[in-house]
Formats: C-alpha cells, structure tokens, sequence
C-alpha cells in the first residue's frame, strides 16, 4: 500500500485538484478512497505486479463524478435561524397575507376614515376629486387621510406589523 501511495498519489493529487477547481481536502480524500479501492481490487494490477494509471485515474474520476452528483442530489440545507433573509420581497405568498392584513385592519376603521383612505389612495382620486365624491371640503379630506393612515398604522402594529418593515414581526 506505501508503495502504491509513493508512486501515484502525487499524479493523483494533481489531476484531481484540477477536477475539484482547486478543494485540496476534497481532492486528498478521493486520492485515499481511489488507492482503498485499488487495494482492494488487484486485477487492477498488470502481470509484473505495477497498478495500472489508467485504471486509476478513471476511478478517481468516477469519485470525483460520484461526489458532485451526491451533492446536487441533496437540497442544500439551511438554518431556521435566518429564515427571513432567505424569503424573497416578491414572494406571492407574502404579499397575499400581507393584502389581507391589510384589508382586514382597512375594515377595522370608521367609515369616515375608510372612506377617505380608499378614494385617495386605492382609487386614486386627487384630494379635489376625492371631495367632490364624499362630499366633503377639500381640508375634511386631507385631514380624513390624515387620521385614517395614522389608525391605519395603529391596527397594522396591533396585528403584528412593524413600522418600516415589510411583513409582520414574528418574534
């Protein structure tokens, strides 16, 4: 076994470096596992008693494959401690509770207040259209939305919300 070692592992080390882009313990490992099986496989050898390189290196190949493909295979695993560093801003799911939270603390205000937050920003009329259809003066309108954001923001805190943040506080 030293003298299988001595003579190829040096060969061996190099070409798998390259084939592992440069992982010196990853490449040593498949050096170990690929003379372990030469060991054990002595038709390996020729009739003079010398292994056969050839016969090495493609079994070290074949590690090598073998490992990359074991990996890929496997979903890389992740830690629950920064799970929400992980979520994208764009995930649907998100932003459907999000909507719906939303909704919810909306139908949680007085009319009055409703209804000068929803003709202002959701169907976008200006404070002078949003007058003329509340029927109201243009100053009751601004101080409406005023009120309403505010209480809007209160019972989004309540349901777990943070100011600043998207999405809810779970801790």
């Amino acid at each position: 076994m030293r003298h299988l070692y001595q003579s190829h592992a040096p060969i061996l080390l190099s070409y798998l470096l390259r084939l592992t882009n440069g992982d010196r313990h990853r490449a040593e490992d498949i050096v170990q596992e690929t003379l372990l099986r030469a060991w054990k496989h002595p038709e390996a050898q020729s009739a003079d008693g010398r292994w056969s390189r050839a016969w090495l290196f493609t079994v070290a190949r074949r590690i090598a494959i073998d490992q990359v493909r074991a990996a890929q295979a496997r979903p890389t695993e992740m830690s629950d401690e920064r799970m929400e560093s992980f979520s994208r801003p764009d995930d649907e799911i998100d932003r459907l509770l999000d909507a719906r939270e939303v909704r919810a603390a909306l139908a949680a205000l007085p009319e009055r207040l409703r209804t000068a937050l929803v003709a202002i920003y959701f169907q976008e009329h200006s404070i002078a259209e949003a007058a003329e259809v509340l029927d109201v003066p243009p100053g009751t309108v601004k101080s409406r939305t005023f009120y309403a954001l505010r209480a809007l923001r209160e019972q989004l805190i309540e349901r777990g919300f943070t100011p600043g943040t998207r999405g809810r506080d779970e801790g």
